[in-house]
């Protein structure tokens, strides 16, 4: 399959490939004024930003700094105070319990410690999220699961045990978790941080690729060399405010 992506626009398919049409302008998240708490402690405040689809942010900052609360509040894992805080057609301030499964559908997480499950195989991993997202079908499962692998080039890896991968296998196989319900939105907490350089690198490069789908990417970090070597719009967390940051 190949895939052409033409200024800023539009998607359209045909038989022999594929053409992702988007608007990067449509606007997936809005922050303005965030004030987000962990008990009565303010983790940051004045937070505002602006993702739009297709768009490949980094947050960067030291350790504790605020980046992994920032993602939390996005899928409703830490709560918000004050300010605008909308995702996708969600407003964060209102939204009901039971909506927020339907949000997560949304929003793909790949972790920095992977988090798969180590008693079963990728392809069995891989359909434990199906079944508990609402798949039935099982040949449209199988399908599913060999796109996500060919996606990540882990196609021949779906028998093998976590254990039995490297570190950044085990790191592609959680992005292709993430694909799985066909996100809008990824969001990449620290996904090199137990990787060497040179595998981190790749990993970057194929989160990047997804982007230009028009799958947006939020992606926390400490390391500027990532950075520096695969561009995309950069946000910093220091002194508990979230700043724009130019390279």
């Amino acid at each position: 399959m190949k895939i052409f992506k033409f200024s800023n626009q539009h998607i359209f398919k045909s038989t022999h490939f594929q053409i992702i049409f988007y608007m990067e302008n449509e606007i997936l998240i809005e922050y303005k004024d965030v004030e987000i708490c962990r008990d009565e402690n303010i983790i940051l405040s004045g937070v505002s930003f602006v993702q739009h689809k297709g768009e490949f942010l980094y947050i960067i900052g030291k350790v504790g700094s605020g980046k992994s609360s920032l993602l939390k509040t996005l899928y409703c894992e830490m709560p918000v105070k004050n300010g605008t805080a909308r995702i996708f057609d969600y407003d964060l301030h209102t939204i009901k319990q039971k909506q927020i499964p339907y949000l997560r559908r949304k929003v793909g997480i790949v972790f920095q410690d992977f988090q798969l499950l180590t008693d079963r195989s990728v392809e069995k991993n891989l359909l434990f999220v199906l079944n508990a997202t609402g798949w039935k079908n099982k040949s449209e499962m199988q399908k599913r699961i060999g796109d996500v692998l060919l996606q990540v080039d882990m196609q021949n890896k779906g028998y093998k045990f976590p254990h039995e991968l490297s570190g950044g296998e085990q790191q592609r196989i959680v992005i292709a978790r993430a694909l799985l319900n066909a996100p809008e939105l990824i969001l990449a907490d620290e996904p090199t941080g137990n990787l060497d350089p040179e595998t981190g690198s790749k990993i970057v490069q194929l989160l990047q690729d997804i982007s230009e789908t028009g799958t947006s990417v939020i992606m926390t970090t400490h390391n500027y060399n990532l950075v520096q070597n695969f561009p995309g719009k950069v946000k910093k967390c220091e002194d508990g405010k979230l700043l724009d940051w130019d390279l």
